[in-house]
């Protein structure tokens, strides 16, 4: 019963984390403008993995895609193929965990399939989730960089007026989602342990071949012959015939006895 719960309270947070990591894709809030200098503007603005948006006081946002992608800098291709991968491979590990869930039986499927298959989602899971939390931490150091960077080009005067970017909304939904998938593939592989058949033992089996009764087992066995109490029965008789006749030879008188 225990492994039950565990396998499906694996698949339900898993299936959390990885719908997080597709909403944390699909947001537009990575990064968002600081406003700790200037907290009255007209203009807002935040950009996403796929577009970049400015939103007016008035409540008007206009958003503008990348149509680019080699302009792009490399660190940012690279968040985006992370976040896909992590994507994939958790769609991937749902479909996986569907037929290996052990309250749901599909034909003749045995159990050690269903543990294989339970092992299979579970890892996939947990790659998934290091996928999402490697691709949030990169771009949140692209953006610590980047911050301080612009900082210290705004105390030294170089530019006068200078964005610059903090955290956004997306990076936190991003690193809890890649943390749930991650708990979530865990537990299966916990999981997996408990699906695992147990040895089979095998009774022993008697065969009756010319008189023999002869029994084999998988362990320490022992042979089992009918005649080993008939052959102490002669060897018990064999040895009161001997013990009779040398009580016979010692009754006869010698010659020494007569002289």
């Amino acid at each position: 019963m225990s492994t039950t719960i565990c396998q499906v309270m694996g698949f339900l947070v898993s299936s959390l984390g990885v719908a997080g990591c597709m909403v944390a894709t699909a947001m537009d809030m990575w990064s968002t403008q600081d406003l700790y200098d200037n907290p009255v503007t007209a203009v807002f603005q935040y950009q996403g993995l796929w577009r970049s948006c400015v939103r007016q006081s008035s409540g008007f946002t206009e958003c503008r895609p990348y149509f680019t992608i080699l302009g792009l800098p490399a660190m940012f291709q690279a968040v985006r193929a992370l976040m896909i991968v992590g994507i994939v491979l958790g769609i991937l590990g749902l479909l996986v965990c569907i037929f290996a869930l052990k309250c749901i039986r599909i034909g003749n499927m045995e159990d050690s399939a269903k543990a294989n298959m339970t092992l299979t989602s579970g890892i996939m899971f947990i790659v998934a989730g290091l996928c999402a939390i490697t691709g949030v931490s990169v771009f949140a150091n692209m953006l610590v960089t980047n911050f301080w960077m612009s900082t210290a080009n705004m105390y030294q005067g170089m530019q006068n007026v200078q964005n610059r970017y903090t955290f956004g909304s997306a990076l936190f939904v991003g690193w809890v989602a890649g943390g749930l998938a991650l708990v979530g593939g865990i537990m299966m592989c916990l999981a997996c342990r408990g699906l695992m058949p147990e040895e089979s033992r095998y009774k022993a089996v008697s065969y009756n071949a010319s008189g023999r009764n002869i029994s084999y087992r998988t362990g320490p066995y022992k042979v089992g012959s009918g005649y080993e109490p008939e052959t102490k029965t002669r060897k018990g008789a064999g040895y009161e015939e001997a013990a009779q006749s040398e009580d016979g030879r010692r009754s006869y008188p010698s010659k020494h006895d007569y002289v």
